[in-house]
């Protein structure tokens, strides 16, 4: 019976900001991005630095945070890190260069505007993002870091509450409910109405193309 319990492993939630600090850099930086895959709205990115051995209760992967949990962390979050800066890359900008292209953008974005320089960064995923400092790509880096985790719910909150505000604005889209993302509704209101002005047309090629 033993062997059949399943029991969760204990994150250490700081070993990849402790390996850094080991390896002798003395500010790092967690960096997570959300919103590459909804039809509609920006790419928004955040990074952020904690004071060294700090672990925010409650933290975690910010997909796995009800979104009342992620509001709540997300002024904690603020109020301990040592600093914090969070940017976008909007729907215009990535018809253009492309949604890798975009989140790279987003993400030079709210590196390059940290009120305190970091000499690493952690980044989520497998891609470099190359900010011009010496980083370590985490895949499942918002469920393994601390400052990742973070970034990601900063991330997440800011894109939320932008789509929610677009709800106001493009009622029909009913946006509160999907957030942007291709859902059966969204596509639904897509036929009806048509795109709205924060829709990315290189997502919806295939769409206009079977029409």
């Amino acid at each position: 019976m033993g062997e059949n319990m399943k029991t969760e492993v204990e994150i250490d939630w700081l070993k990849f900001e402790n390996e850094a600090h080991q390896n002798g850099y003395k500010i790092v930086c967690g960096i997570d991005e959300a919103g590459r895959g909804p039809l509609a709205g920006p790419v928004c990115a955040a990074a952020v630095i904690l004071p060294d051995g700090v672990i925010i209760d409650g933290v975690n992967d910010s997909k796995k945070l009800t979104e009342k949990k992620r509001e709540a962390l997300f002024d904690v979050i603020r109020e301990k890190a040592v600093a914090y800066s969070i940017a976008t890359a909007d729907e215009k900008e990535i018809d253009e260069i492309n949604i890798l292209q975009a989140t790279y953008l987003a993400m030079h974005r709210a590196f390059d505007s940290l009120p305190v320089k970091p000499d690493m960064a952690l980044v989520d995923g497998n891609r470099d993002p190359k900010l011009g400092v010496p980083t370590q790509t985490i895949i499942k880096g918002d469920a393994l870091s601390m400052s990742i985790a973070c970034a990601s719910i900063l991330a997440k909150v800011t894109r939320d509450r932008f789509m929610l505000s677009m709800d106001e604005k493009y009622p029909e889209y009913q946006f509160s409910k999907h957030k942007g993302y291709g859902t059966k509704l969204h596509y639904e209101m897509l036929d009806k109405y048509g795109a709205s002005e924060i829709h990315r047309m290189s997502f919806l090629k295939k769409y206009y193309a079977n029409k």
